[in-house]
């Protein structure tokens, strides 16, 4: 059951990712699913702190930058690997 809840979020967050994306350089797209596919545990975190933000009152914008930021070098990172 778990490994079902587990696909059905990845798959979830796969999406989301794609919307947000949609104005992203195909290739930049696909070097971030890529990463998301690999680590998206980093990317779950990520969505749970924008979440708060934007519960906080800050936009989903402002949130996403606030949070990026935060981690903009393990981002870094994930990428080169």
């Amino acid at each position: 059951t778990y490994k079902i809840i587990a696909n059905g979020k990845k798959v979830f967050l796969k999406q989301m990712l794609k919307r947000k994306l949609k104005d992203v350089p195909p290739a930049q797209r696909d070097m971030l699913m890529g990463v998301m596919n690999k680590h998206p545990e980093f990317f779950e975190k990520v969505g749970k702190e924008v979440k708060i933000l934007t519960k906080q009152g800050q936009s989903e914008m402002a949130a996403t930058l606030i949070v990026m930021r935060k981690y903009q070098a393990e981002l870094q990172k994930l990428m080169r690997e």
